[in-house]
C-alpha cells in the first residue's frame, strides 16, 4: 500500500485523512525483523516526508501572505484535521519500533529520541499542541499588521531598519519612537495572547505529569547533554566575560558619536558619520553576491545555493502583508531547503542570507540520510551551521571575491558582525533567562506587569552601556518582541551555544580554511545520527559553558575588531 503513495508533497496536500490513515495503518499492522526493518523504514519515511512537506508548504503559504485567507484556511484544517492525527500514528510507530528491540544501523540516536518521545506522549495533548501552533500565527498576524505612516508612505516595522542608520540624530529617534510607539499600541492584544499561551503550556505539561512546562520542554527538546543548571552557568559565564566586552563596545560607541548618552536610536548609525552599508538594490543583486561568497567558501556550497536560485527556493523581498523575520525550512520529500526572509537593502540582510543559507546547506548535506528519522538535529548545532557560515563567509564580503564592498566597507561590515556577535550574547541570556523564570513562576507570569519587571531587571543585568532612562515601558515589553518567546518557547539558548561553537570553527579556519570547511560539512553530513558532543568535536570545537572557553571566543573577535579598524583607516 505504501508504494501508492504519490512522489510529490503537491500530488499529497489535498488528501483527507481518510485516504492517508490507511498507509499509517499498513506500516503499524506490518511484521518487522531483522531482514526488513530498513524497507519498512524506507516506507515509513517516505510518509512521514510527505506529511512534514504538506505542512511546511501549508505553513510557509501563510507566511509568504499573512493576508491569504485560503492559505490559513488550509493551514487550519491540517492543523485541525491532520496534525493531531498524523502525530498520534508516529506515535504507534515509534513504538512499534521500540518494542521490536531492533536497532538498525545508525539509528542509536534516532531511537534515544523515540524513547523519550514514547514517555512524553499523551494522546489528550494533541489538539493542545495544534492550538498553539494556532495561537502561533495570530502573533504573526499582530506583528506582521504593524505598519507606520513615514515619509508619506505607509511601510512596516522591518523598513524601517534603514532610517536607524542614517546619521540625522533627531530623525533615528523620530522613526524610533514611531516604530515602539505602534507596537506598544498592541500591547494589551500581545498580553491577551500570552495568557492564552501559559494556560495552554500548563495544560500540556500538567497532562505529562511533569512539575512544570520548563522539565516538559527540556525533555520534547530532546536535551540530553546539558542541564538548565548549565544555562544557568553559561548566563553567570557570559556576565563575567562578555557583559564587560559589551560595555567597552557601547561605550566606544558613544564617545566616537560624540553624544552624552548612548540611547536605543544610536546603536546601528556608522560611528563615522559614514552612509549606511547599502550592499544591494534588488534581491537578485544580493543572490549574485551571496552566491559569489560561497563559492569563495567552498566551491560546493557555492552549487548548493545556485541550485535554490535555479529551483526558485527563495523568497527574499520584505512586502506589505508578508510576515516577519526570517528562517530556513525543509522540503523533506525534495530534500530541499527553502529560505525565507525580509530584505530592504541593509547589511543585515546579507548576513540574514548567509546566516540561512548555512541552515540550507545542513539540508543538502544530510540528503544522503537514508530515513527521515535520521533528520532530527539538537538547534544547538543545527545553529552552528548557520552562524559558523557567517564568519567563514565574512573574509569575502569585498568585491574583489564577487562580493559587496570596498576593503575599508567589508572592514566596516565585519566589524558590525563580530561587535553583533559580543553584544548578542547578553541579549541571548536576557532570553533564555526570562523564559526559565517564566515556567519556573507560571502563576506570576499570568500578569503581565510581572513579566514586565522580570524583563527590565534582567535587561538592566545583562545590556549594560545604553541609556533606556525615560523608556521604562519601551524597555519593559521588550519580551513582546522576541518571537521566540511566543512560538517557539526556550529555542534561545541554542543560539548563544552555537555561535560559541561557531567561534571555535572560524578559529580553524583562519589556520586551515579547507581543512575547517571539510570539517564542518562532515558534521553537517551526520544528521541527528551523533550526540552533540561528537557533532561539535567533528566540527573542530568544543560544546561549552564555561568561562575560559567563552573568554578565548571573545578575545579573538576583540583582537580581530581592532585588526580591522587598522584597515578601515587606510
Amino acid at each position: 500500500m505504501i508504494s501508492e503513495l504519490p512522489e510529490t508533497s503537491p500530488a499529497f496536500m489535498n488528501w483527507p485523512w481518510s485516504q492517508m490513515e490507511p498507509h499509517y495503518l499498513a506500516l503499524i499492522e506490518h511484521p518487522i525483523n531483522a531482514g526488513n526493518v530498513g524497507a519498512w523504514l524506507a516506507d515509513w519515511s517516505k510518509l512521514t516526508d510527505l506529511v512534514q512537506e504538506t505542512f511546511t508548504r501549508l505553513q510557509i503559504a501563510t507566511a509568504v501572505d499573512t493576508t491569504d485567507q485560503a492559505a490559513d484556511r488550509r493551514y487550519q484544517t491540517f492543523l485541525d484535521d491532520i496534525y493531531p492525527r498524523s502525530r498520534e500514528m508516529e506515535q504507534k510507530l515509534k513504538e512499534k519500533l521500540l518494542s521490536s528491540g531492533l536497532e538498525p544501523l545508525g539509528f542509536e540516536i534516532p531511537l534515544r529520541n523515540m524513547r523519550a518521545e514514547a514517555i512524553l506522549f499523551r494522546h489528550e495533548n494533541l489538539s493542545l499542541l495544534s492550538q498553539e501552533m494556532k495561537l502561533g500565527t495570530e502573533y504573526d498576524k499582530i506583528v506582521g499588521a504593524q505598519t507606520v505612516a513615514w515619509d508619506g508612505q505607509d511601510v512596516t516595522i522591518s523598513q524601517l531598519s534603514t532610517v536607524y542608520q542614517e546619521s540625522d540624530r533627531q530623525r533615528r529617534e523620530q522613526a524610533w519612537r514611531l516604530a515602539i510607539g505602534r507596537q506598544l499600541a498592541d500591547r494589551e492584544a500581545l498580553n491577551n495572547l500570552w495568557g492564552r499561551l501559559l494556560n495552554l503550556r500548563a495544560q500540556i505539561a500538567a497532562n505529562t505529569d511533569l512539575p512544570d512546562y520548563r522539565e516538559y520542554m527540556w525533555r520534547n527538546m530532546l536535551r540530553f547533554d546539558y542541564s538548565p543548571e548549565d544555562c544557568e552557568q553559561f548566563h553567570l559565564a557570559i556576565e563575567k566575560v562578555v557583559v564587560p566586552a559589551a560595555r567597552q563596545i557601547y561605550e566606544k560607541r558613544r564617545q566616537r558619536l560624540g553624544v552624552g548618552r548612548l540611547r536605543p536610536w544610536d546603536l546601528n548609525v556608522d560611528v563615522e558619520g559614514l552612509a549606511p552599508l547599502r550592499p544591494f538594490s534588488s534581491t537578485t543583486q544580493l543572490e549574485d553576491g551571496v552566491e559569489a561568497i560561497f563559492h569563495r567558501v567552498d566551491p560546493q556550497l557555492g552549487e548548493y545555493f545556485a541550485t535554490m536560485r535555479a529551483e526558485k527556493l527563495l523568497d527574499l523581498d520584505n512586502r506589505k502583508g508578508k510576515a516577519p523575520g526570517g528562517f530556513c525550512s525543509e522540503f523533506t520529500v525534495l530534500r530541499r531547503p527553502f529560505i525565507f526572509m525580509n530584505a530592504v537593502g541593509v547589511h543585515d540582510d546579507v548576513q540574514t542570507l548567509l546566516h540561512e543559507g548555512g541552515h540550507a546547506f545542513h539540508v543538502f548535506e544530510t540528503s544522503k540520510l537514508p530515513y527521515n528519522q535520521q533528520l532530527q538535529v539538537g538547534m544547538e548545532f543545527a545553529e552552528v551551521a548557520s552562524m559558523a557560515m557567517e564568519l567563514l563567509a565574512a573574509p569575502y564580503l569585498g568585491e574583489e571575491y564577487g562580493g559587496f564592498y570596498t576593503r575599508q566597507q567589508a572592514a566596516r561590515a565585519r566589524i558590525e558582525h563580530l561587535e553583533g556577535a559580543i553584544l548578542f550574547w547578553p541579549y541571548m541570556a536576557v532570553v533564555d533567562a526570562f523564559q526559565h523564570w517564566v515556567y519556573r513562576h507560571p502563576k506570576d507570569a499570568r500578569v503581565p506587569a510581572n513579566c514586565d519587571a522580570t524583563w527590565s531587571g534582567l535587561w538592566d543585568r545583562f545590556m549594560q552601556g545604553v541609556d533606556w532612562g525615560d523608556l521604562k515601558p519601551e524597555k519593559a515589553t521588550g519580551w513582546h518582541r522576541k518571537l521566540h518567546i511566543f512560538q517557539v518557547p526556550f529555542y534561545y539558548v541554542e543560539y548563544g551555544l552555537a555561535q560559541l561553537g561557531s567561534m571555535q570553527v572560524w578559529r580553524n579556519a583562519i589556520s586551515d580554511q579547507a581543512q575547517a570547511v571539510a570539517d564542518y560539512r562532515n558534521a553537517l553530513a551526520l544528521g541527528g545520527t551523533v550526540s552533540l558532543p561528537h557533532l561539535f568535536e567533528t566540527a573542530g570545537a568544543k560544546f561549552a559553558f564555561d568561562e575560559h572557553t567563552l573568554g578565548q571566543a571573545v578575545d579573538l573577535a576583540m583582537a580581530t575588531i581592532a585588526n580591522l579598524e587598522q584597515v578601515q583607516k587606510e
